[in-house]
């Protein structure tokens, strides 16, 4: 069990005894080991990924992002919030840039840099990586950490592709979350239309 953030561990306890049937522990990367496309989130969410242990799994982002994942081909099965319900992702993995769950589902930028060669590993754990779609700046950011880009030369805008040094395709999106799609800052469609460029980059 990682004690390397303070707060994030003594969030983490505090949830062990208000919610002890939770996940409430780092929540691991889930996809395909050989996937083409990684999506990076922020962190878990308190009910949602810190309940169940699945990123994405449990709360309002999940239903828009695996609905939108299993449209393009890279997820199969039927979502029921649930890690148990034999969903899974096709060709696609999801990580996070933090993977405990922050007060507020605010991360610090120096959690960010504390969990970031956890990112480091899983970019590179993924031999035929071909395209990052990441959610939201944070998303963004703690990729361009992990690969060593200067942030200035890769500036977050929704929708934008960054063709990366060594051949990498990343991607921006505004994250899935409830506040984005509740004031329209993210729709469906806008949300689509990234996925629709990621799987164009893979044809």
């Amino acid at each position: 069990m990682c004690e390397l953030c303070p707060r994030l561990v003594a969030f983490r306890r505090q949830n062990q005894q208000l919610f002890p049937d939770f996940f409430n522990a780092p929540v691991p990367s889930f996809g395909d080991v050989q996937a083409q496309l990684l999506i990076v989130g922020l962190a878990p969410g308190l009910k949602g990924a810190n309940r169940t242990g699945r990123p994405f799994t449990g709360d309002y982002a999940g239903i828009l992002l695996y609905d939108t994942l299993k449209k393009f081909g890279f997820a199969q099965g039927e979502y029921k919030a649930d890690p148990r319900d034999g969903f899974c992702l096709v060709n696609a993995r999801i990580a996070n840039a933090v993977r405990c769950v922050p007060p507020e589902n605010k991360v610090t930028g120096s959690e960010i840099k504390t969990c970031n060669p956890l990112l480091v590993k899983e970019i590179a754990a993924l031999p035929r990586l071909r395209v990052i779609v990441a959610l939201g700046s944070v998303a963004h950011k703690a990729v361009c950490r992990a690969l060593h880009l200067a942030e200035k030369n890769y500036t977050f805008a929704h929708g934008k592709k960054h063709t990366l040094p060594d051949g990498l395709i990343l991607i921006d999106c505004y994250h899935c979350s409830r506040y984005n799609t509740s004031t329209k800052r993210l729709t469906t469609d806008m949300f689509e239309a990234v996925f629709q460029q990621a799987q164009a980059c893979l044809l």
